[in-house]
């Protein structure tokens, strides 16, 4: 949230926040995630008090000016007080905090080092009396009569922030369930409330997103606690990311959990793996169906241009490989691995996304091949073969320009892994000519059979492909053995002593 949308806190007088040291106004704020509680007004936080150096009052002072406030605060009937427990000492006092739903931060740096509140791992929750019965009651009410009000307070409160997502859908809000195997989500509620919501009228499905966007606008720095990864597991299964008119909502939601670090990713992916086949088929297709749009938009006006916007097709393959990883983690796999394809890659410029992985890695340029689980076989044949026909073509030149700058007569037959084999000892002359020219094997394949005249343009490098190939397999060569019922051949279960072959039969397969 920018400075300029920031709403000052009423809780921090200006007395506070004038006693800050002068030599830390040069260093970045940092931010501390403060356990919501009662809000207090102006007149509740007067009782800070500074001396004429600015030292905060003893403490007898400061609980007699508190105890005078209060009283003046009854006498006005005011509503909201504040109550503190019998403590010794100042440092000790509860922290000072706005309620929930004020959505406004306080820099903890803007106060006193004797005021800073410590960071709670597992924050207080709002309260929420609401189970899966009374929901489903008051949604069939509303259907019948036609007044949604009640269901449209309890998608207003839920979607609102966080810590109220946890309360609606956490098991036991006084819980912490700080384990990879349980979420600690009520996962029937969750389905619940998502299948109906499809099903509401659009004021509450339209509330329902201005809620995610009023939480996902209250981004923290450093590390979240694990029921901020509760309300990114609950929010990333909302059905309404189907619809293009979100994608900007849904962009900013993978692009913090993509952001997350390891610790968190290895929660979620323990989490996703505890999710029905129906609802975990959901979230790939719904990532896959935001590649491809993004990649070939329907409507181009209807997404920010791509330049402004390079950030999304990553966010979504990094959540989507938390999804993978999950799958894989579970046997047998939630779905097939092949669920995973995109076959909408098969129309980009597959080897430019090769190249910029060979150039970059896994670093800051983004590649679809640092992904491959996304790629399809057919496409991932297309990048081996024209890999493998530009290595051929680069060392074939390399061998032309050595031979040249040895001011030697270049030889066409150089650029070839040329094969002189018999017909009567296929096998071993093919396996000999392997042995002696390694060097050649990213060459183009040039076969002759020798005692016999031609020139191989493709045609005898397909017979001796083929010859070799049914003598390799034939039952009295004994390396493979056939199986009827699945129509396949299978290594065979003789000992064997040598497995030269069976290297040959994979390279050149």
């Amino acid at each position: 949230m920018s400075e300029a949308g920031r709403v000052p806190s009423p809780a921090a007088p200006p007395e506070v926040a004038a006693a800050a040291p002068d030599d830390r106004k040069g260093k970045e704020p940092e931010r501390e995630k403060l356990p919501p509680i009662v809000s207090a007004g102006a007149g509740a936080t007067a009782g800070l008090d500074r001396g004429s150096k600015g030292q905060i009052s003893t403490f007898s002072s400061f609980i007699s000016t508190v105890n005078q406030k209060k009283e003046a605060a009854e006498n006005r009937s005011s509503p909201t007080h504040l109550v503190f427990p019998n403590i010794k000492n100042v440092r000790d006092l509860p922290p000072i905090c706005l309620d929930v739903r004020q959505k406004q931060r306080i820099s903890t740096e803007a106060s006193s080092s004797e005021m800073k509140a410590p960071v709670l791992p597992e924050p207080v929750l709002p309260n929420q009396p609401k189970t899966i019965k009374d929901f489903q009651e008051d949604t069939e009410k509303a259907k019948l009569s036609g007044d949604w009000k009640a269901v449209h307070d309890f998608y207003l409160t839920t979607f609102d922030c966080f810590p109220e997502l946890n309360a609606a859908f956490k098991k036991d809000a006084t819980t912490s369930f700080n384990t990879i195997e349980d979420s600690g989500i009520n996962a029937k509620f969750v389905n619940a409330v998502y299948d109906a919501l499809l099903n509401t009228p659009q004021d509450i499905q339209k509330t329902v997103l201005k809620g995610i966007i009023n939480s996902l606008l209250r981004e923290w720095k450093g590390p979240r606690t694990k029921d901020d990864l509760r309300a990114y597991f609950i929010l990333l299964q909302n059905p309404q990311f189907n619809n293009t008119s979100t994608y900007v909502i849904y962009a900013h939601l993978l692009r913090q959990i993509a952001t997350l670090v390891e610790a968190d990713h290895h929660f979620l992916v323990h989490w996703f793996k505890k999710l029905s086949q129906k609802r975990f088929k959901q979230l790939v297709e719904r990532l896959l169906q935001f590649i491809s749009l993004r990649l070939f938009p329907a409507k181009p006006e209807e997404f920010p241009p791509i330049t402004k916007c390079s950030w999304w097709i990553p966010s979504a393959s990094k959540v989507l490989s938390l999804l993978n990883t999950a799958n894989s983690l579970v046997h047998p796999p939630l779905i097939p691995y092949t669920d995973f394809y995109n076959s909408t890659l098969d129309h980009i410029d597959l080897m430019e996304e090769y190249h910029t992985w060979q150039s970059f890695g896994n670093s800051h340029r983004f590649s679809f091949c640092q992904y491959p689980f996304v790629i399809s076989i057919a496409a991932k044949k297309i990048i081996i073969q024209r890999d493998s026909e530009q290595q051929m073509i680069s060392i074939a030149r390399q061998s032309l320009v050595d031979k040249v700058s040895r001011r030697q007569r270049p030889d066409m037959n150089m650029l070839f892994l040329n094969m002189k084999v018999r017909r009567t000892h296929l096998v071993s002359d093919s396996l000999d000519e392997l042995t002696r020219k390694r060097a050649d094997l990213k060459k183009k394949l040039k076969v002759t059979f020798v005692g016999e005249a031609g020139l191989d343009m493709g045609g005898l490098t397909k017979e001796w492909f083929l010859l070799l190939i049914r003598q390799i397999f034939h039952p009295d060569y004994g390396m493979f053995t056939y199986h009827k019922d699945s129509h396949c051949h299978w290594f065979s279960s003789f000992k064997c002593d040598n497995y030269s072959e069976f290297r040959l039969v994979g390279i050149y397969a």
